[in-house]
């Protein structure tokens, strides 16, 4: 197929337009910068752009929707201008160009209240009660998404979580320089069960989302490898994987939450480049358990994971 892949100059773009080149599929990318993926030609534009998408998505048969803004702050109407409204203007575009299949990669975190997931599937997007403004806009786009399919394309909502691997330079390098600092505390003793996905695993099912469209379409699906751990066994493990030391100190959970909340306001206040120390967010995350059922992805998708947690930070420690 003709395939445009959003977003491909990210971490995982990148591997999800690099694993369908593999495949045999005709590759072209749109984001504001150069992807450097081999094989597939490059629009440089941007997801707001009607112009632009315009351009890329003719004659297209598939996208892959990953372009969005990711942080942990940030101003609301960015948010939004991004991955609501860049959401809209490309599934409108996709409509108008034919496209048959499309692919929306979205985030656990859009049916996440802040209380545990256990063993749960994909809830229903929730914009409401989804923490932080990324979630919430990424919950809005996954509807409108969905409200899309039809007989004429079909629509399918992937949520892979907590995406990790060699050449990561958010989740991987922001974890390894906080711990390299002293400055990566644990919540709770780090006991909270989590699962993660391997990038090359992340990639591949997104990539199964795509060829299964016909038989996924309509339904949102959380795509993990299925080894939930503590969170912080994962934590050492990517820390001790870059060969720095892994975190030793623990802070109450709700101690977490408020200084959570208190930087947040700082960070409105006065807005800094980086990202902050600590969220609401952030402090749920690391101490509330989120693990699901991968029954249903594996069933529809007629995929599973090639690569485990531990040969996944086997790898990353050969790249470190």
């Amino acid at each position: 197929m003709i395939v445009l892949v959003t977003g491909a100059s990210g971490f995982l773009g990148s591997a999800v337009a690099t694993t369908l080149v593999a495949a045999g599929h005709d590759v072209r990318t749109l984001q504001r910068r150069p992807s450097a993926v081999a094989g597939a030609a490059d629009f440089c534009g941007s997801i707001t752009n009607r112009a632009d998408i315009d351009i890329a998505v003719q004659g297209a048969e598939a996208v892959v929707h990953l372009a969005a803004r990711v942080s942990l702050t940030g101003r609301r109407d960015e948010f939004r201008a991004v991955n609501v409204e860049g959401t809209r203007i490309l599934l409108d575009a996709a409509e108008r160009a034919g496209v048959t299949r499309f692919v929306h990669v979205s985030s656990p975190s859009v049916a996440h209240a802040g209380s545990a997931l256990v063993g749960v599937g994909a809830g229903p997007a929730d914009p409401e009660r989804a923490r932080g403004d990324y979630a919430r806009t990424k919950a809005e786009a996954e509807l409108l998404a969905l409200e899309r399919d039809s007989t004429a394309m079909s629509v399918v909502a992937v949520r892979p979580h907590l995406v990790w691997g060699p050449g990561d330079t958010q989740l991987v390098a922001r974890i390894v320089e906080r711990a390299r600092r002293g400055r990566l505390p644990l919540l709770n003793g780090g006991t909270a069960l989590i699962d993660s996905t391997y990038i090359d695993n992340a990639a591949s099912g997104i990539a199964a989302a795509l060829e299964r469209a016909d038989d996924a379409h309509g339904r949102a699906l959380v795509l993990t490898n299925g080894e939930p751990r503590p969170v912080g066994d994962l934590l050492s493990g990517i820390c001790l994987a870059a060969g720095v030391a892994p975190p030793r100190w623990s802070i109450p959970a709700w101690l977490g939450r408020a200084t959570g909340t208190a930087v947040e306001a700082v960070w409105r206040i006065v807005p800094a480049r980086d990202e902050p120390p600590m969220t609401r967010f952030l402090a749920e995350q690391l101490s509330t358990a989120h693990w699901f059922d991968q029954r249903e992805t594996r069933r529809i998708l007629a995929w599973s994971p090639a690569v485990s947690i531990d040969e996944g930070l086997a790898r990353l420690a050969a790249r470190s």
